[in-house]
């Protein structure tokens, strides 16, 4: 009964769906807690396309991933979308392949799973003027997220994720120190008049936390930012509409908007990648070479100022 029992539990894990989800549990046990994240979005999506019906392992091949492939492009996502489920459903099963839990067939060698280059969101430096002036003090939630992206431009087009998690202790000296969650690598900002006065607007946060948007600790923290950036991102969307801007404005568009104003105001690369965190590019690893943190914070003083 004991060895019906394995080899029931053993047969269950050759099935796609018990498969990711076991390693979705995994990975959270590790911390790997973004990872997870995606996994489990390439799960829910592929349960969509399958409607619940579950899928041994061995029976994955090429006509079923082309049949997903144009399952997605039908719901008119975006190609870089489309090849990242590829990309995380060609792991999932690679993975399975090296624990000989299916055998290698190729299913995934005639879809998309490349990465084409997107169009840069910046906003040019006009609207950033007007986005910093316009007058929204009447609707809480558009001058919150405005705060929120002014802030993530000043401090060199510092990730959401990264300002989200920022802890009052980072905050020493008159600079700010963290590492970036993307890269690990370890970053050094002066905390400037503009920073802080943005954060005087607001109650002092009673967590651990620097800036007011993780208002609450473990277990909420992940679950706040993700409401958070969505709630932003979408009172942006009504922002851009007010100060006529064309491009779709997002708290992402705060770093290309950094990159952008610097590119125009004659800053050397080396500084704006120094600036930017970009040492997981290797085109960007060239100019990495120690720079004197005092250089980025006078760009970033530049930058701030033409605005």
């Amino acid at each position: 009964m004991m060895m019906t029992n394995r080899n029931s539990n053993q047969n269950s894990k050759r099935h796609l769906f018990i498969y990711m989800t076991a390693l979705i549990q995994q990975f959270r046990a590790n911390g790997h807690i973004r990872t997870a994240e995606t996994y489990q979005a390439t799960l829910n999506s592929f349960r969509k396309f399958r409607g619940e019906s579950d899928i041994p392992l061995h029976k994955i091949n090429a006509e079923i991933i082309e049949a997903y492939e144009a399952f997605l492009n039908a719901a008119s996502l975006s190609p870089n979308t489309v090849s990242f489920y590829m990309r995380i459903l060609r792991a999932t099963y690679n993975r399975a392949v090296e624990q000989e839990l299916a055998k290698q067939t190729f299913p995934f060698r005639r879809v998309y799973t490349g990465n084409e280059k997107t169009r840069k969101r910046a906003l040019p430096i006009a609207k950033l003027k007007q986005l910093k002036t316009i007058d929204i003090s009447r609707h809480k939630s558009l001058d919150f997220a405005r705060d929120m992206f002014m802030l993530s431009f000043y401090m060199r087009g510092m990730s959401f994720i990264d300002m989200a998690f920022l802890k009052k202790k980072d905050l020493s000296n008159g600079y700010i120190t963290y590492r970036r969650r993307k890269t690990g690598q370890k970053l050094t900002i002066r905390w400037t008049g503009e920073m802080q006065r943005i954060l005087d607007r607001y109650p002092e946060n009673n967590s651990k936390y620097l800036l007011p948007i993780i208002t609450q600790e473990y277990p909420y923290e992940r679950s706040i930012y993700r409401n958070t950036s969505y709630n932003i991102n979408r009172s942006l969307k009504k922002i851009a509409a007010m100060i006529g801007s064309n491009i779709p404005l997002t708290l992402y568009c705060a770093r290309h908007s950094w990159a952008t104003t610097a590119q125009t105001k004659g800053i050397p690369i080396n500084i704006i990648s120094e600036g930017m965190g970009h040492d997981s590019e290797s085109t960007t690893r060239i100019y990495l070479a120690a720079l004197d943190t005092s250089a980025v914070d006078h760009a970033n003083e530049i930058i701030i100022g033409a605005i």
